[in-house]
């Protein structure tokens, strides 16, 4: 039975032993330039450009030498071991790195160090004085304005934050200006109560 010639594959004039040893010279080429690359990118430095900041953390000066691109949430954490700032979406977007520059909430994950000299920083944990819990962080724990935690210190920071701005008159400004972080286990309710609670107690503070 004759063949179709339609089916029969096209005559290329290649063999196997010769495709075979296109196919591996092939490989090592690629190979030797993949090492090449490899041994070239070892040779660049892996750091940036190294800056020299002082910046006041939780009341006490401190000077740094440190790469360039560090962003203020990887100096406290990994230089200062100052946990409580926590690493959340590292987009900006979570609040659970909420700490306070010269009384301003910023999120530290988005903030370079580098940008700080001179500045003043508050987290978590400069935020009670002489043993004394801050009135907000007392109001979280009366009022249950956490569940897991782990958004609390965040939350504590910018709530502080949302009073010393002016933007806890009343509960629909604090969930508005709160909105910015966000808690997984819902404990918005308890949150809220205890912003309006703190609020009361350092505007009689303020007036005694």
């Amino acid at each position: 039975m004759a063949t179709d010639p339609r089916s029969a594959p096209p005559d290329l004039g290649i063999s196997r032993r010769s495709l075979l040893k296109g196919t591996a010279a092939s490989g090592a080429s690629a190979f030797g330039a993949f090492q090449a690359g490899a041994q070239e990118a070892e040779a660049v430095p892996a750091g940036g450009p190294e800056v020299e900041v002082e910046i006041t953390i939780n009341g006490r000066p401190e000077r740094f030498t440190l790469d360039a691109r560090t962003t203020l949430l990887d100096l406290l954490r990994e230089r200062l071991d100052l946990t409580g700032t926590k690493v959340g979406c590292n987009h900006g977007q979570c609040g659970a790195c909420t700490v306070l520059v010269d009384g301003t909430r910023i999120n530290s994950c988005l903030r370079l160090a580098a940008t700080l000299d001179g500045a003043e920083v508050t987290t978590i944990e400069g935020l009670a004085e002489a043993g004394e819990m801050h009135p907000m962080q007392q109001a979280f724990i009366d009022n249950d304005g956490f569940q897991c935690g782990y958004c609390t210190p965040g939350q504590i920071m910018s709530a502080v934050g949302c009073v010393t701005e002016g933007h806890a008159g009343s509960e629909a400004e604090i969930r508005e200006y709160m909105s910015g972080n966000l808690c997984r286990c819902g404990a918005y309710k308890g949150i809220v109560a205890a912003v309006v609670q703190a609020r009361d107690e350092t505007e009689a503070r303020g007036a005694s």
